[in-house]
């Protein structure tokens, strides 16, 4: 049996021109709705469909994005093609969770389409079971109510006790380097939530532009191409899959991946999900002396207060480092809170690059796994001898 095919979208000269591709490759007229509640209309009286094929015109992405995840909670069996020529690393990973399988670009070759659909047809029974096999939703990590209560306890004293330095470093911070004192980027915690992380500037204002002038002095660069460890990223290619004919894809959970895509973008990715500079030149020479006291995570309480992070746990990455960690046996560490400090700094923090990024994912993971009111304490208690760095990273 043959897969439903709904196009969704209100662009009607983009609708009219793909439908008629889609028609000339299947021998049959797509369902056309300009909104998903019409869509989801269809699907609901419709229930003998049990595997659809959804191509989402992408419109406003916060739209789009509570629509797809409305489509992915009620209706777990259908399968979502998002229109678009092209997508920023931040939209990606926001499709990616909302549960976008793949793209397609609006220039599709009617080709490609037939091949995507020659496969679909071949893998349906295998995608339909992995789709209708998913209906209990994961358990999301929750922190546990005595570990909140300490959180909000310790954060509110060292508020308080520490407010007199917190201000004479933002003075400094300022007079230094003209410009906020505070440093504020989108970082990823426990179950990839993305939330606002604060620091104190340590940096030029301009450090984010002259990230590529320091790459290369990246402490989790591997070796060479042949280096042990490589984290591969089966992400959902930007519009690849139908671009491509005639070659080998890969069938994941939730996306069908072209091999050459994968195995050339996991390349490109060298395995390394961290980012640490040695003897950073963008940083002031406040901020060396508030790195290597650590002090530029003093305003990580206030995270700690609002609830995005806990004292103890996983160090919330950013949004390019944690887009690589999406594989099974690295997504454990987002199983746990985001903290202030945790088991990786007090093995091996900032000891001249020695802890890798395979050793750093492994800590992560093993605290995920045995976390314990114990282990946080040894870990605080470490803390207190780990926070002054011996290196300049």
């Amino acid at each position: 049996m043959n897969p439903a095919v709904i196009y969704i979208g209100k662009n009607e000269q983009l609708t009219t021109y793909i439908s008629r591709k889609l028609e000339n490759v299947l021998s049959e007229t797509p369902f056309v709705f300009k909104d998903h509640e019409q869509a989801a209309q269809w699907l609901i009286t419709h229930p003998g469909e049990k595997f659809t094929i959804i191509l989402y015109e992408r419109n406003r992405p916060d739209a789009d994005i509570e629509n797809i995840h409305y489509f992915r909670r009620n209706f777990p069996y259908v399968y979502i093609l998002l229109v678009t020529e092209e997508l920023n690393p931040d939209e990606r990973l926001q499709y990616i969770r909302s549960g976008v399988n793949d793209t397609c670009p609006p220039t599709v070759q009617p080709e490609a389409l037939r091949q995507f659909f020659h496969f679909i047809r071949k893998y349906q029974p295998e995608l339909q079971r992995k789709r209708v096999s998913k209906k209990t939703p994961v358990t999301s990590y929750k922190i546990p109510a005595t570990k909140r209560v300490f959180d909000v306890i310790v954060s509110l004293f060292a508020l308080i006790i520490l407010s007199p330095l917190m201000i004479i470093l933002s003075v400094a911070i300022w007079m230094e380097n003209k410009g906020p004192v505070l440093y504020k980027s989108k970082r990823v915690g426990s179950n990839y939530r993305i939330f606002d992380f604060w620091k104190f500037r340590s940096m030029y204002t301009d450090a984010d532009r002259r990230l590529k002038e320091v790459e290369k002095f990246n402490q989790y660069t591997a070796d060479s191409p042949e280096t042990e460890y490589h984290i591969h990223t089966p992400e959902v290619p930007d519009g690849n899959l139908l671009r491509q004919v005639n070659q080998t894809f890969l069938v994941g959970d939730d996306c069908i991946v072209p091999e050459k895509e994968y195995i050339s973008k996991s390349r490109k990715k060298n395995g390394n999900a961290f980012i640490k500079i040695e003897r950073d030149p963008r940083i002031t020479k406040v901020g060396h002396f508030i790195r290597k006291y650590s002090l530029d995570e003093l305003p990580q309480l206030f995270n700690i207060l609002k609830g995005d992070m806990s004292v103890v746990g996983n160090r919330p990455l950013p949004l390019y480092e944690a887009e690589l960690l999406t594989q099974d046996q690295s997504i454990e560490r987002f199983i746990a809170p985001a903290g202030l400090t945790g088991l990786w700094q007090v093995e091996k923090r900032g000891s001249s690059g020695k802890l890798s990024a395979e050793e750093r994912k492994q800590l992560d993971i093993y605290y995920a796994q045995h976390y314990s009111l114990w282990l946080d304490i040894r870990i605080i208690f470490r803390t207190f001898t780990a926070f002054i760095q011996k290196e300049d990273v």
